[in-house]
């Protein structure tokens, strides 16, 4: 008399409600891709293949920003000339500029 009948509710769609949720989230992921980590990689990439063509003479610029030319390349490290008869060694992730050559005699 005082009790109600407890009918089953409807089930929600699969489809609808569970995906839609994540889609914006989905969207902030690709433009993160997009925006950060695609141009971060191309950089690092380029910066690579830098590294890996260094070779004797090539003026360079160094994050420090010491320039001079190198005269020795190792695997590691950088013998490079900064004045007449002064070489110092750096290692070679301190490389951030090849400048073209010449460059330094212009200077």
């Amino acid at each position: 008399m005082f009790i109600s009948n407890a009918y089953a509710q409807t089930a929600a769609p699969a489809f609808g409600g569970g995906v839609m949720d994540f889609l914006p989230l989905i969207g902030l992921a690709v433009v993160f891709y997009f925006m950060i980590l695609r141009p971060q990689q191309k950089r690092a990439k380029e910066q690579k293949a830098m590294l890996g063509a260094l070779q004797k003479g090539d003026e360079i610029v160094t994050i420090g920003g010491e320039l001079g030319r190198i005269t020795k390349v190792g695997d590691n490290y950088l013998s490079v000339e900064i004045a007449d008869n002064v070489t110092i060694q750096i290692q070679k992730n301190a490389v951030q500029i090849v400048l073209p050559k010449g460059t330094i005699k212009s200077l």
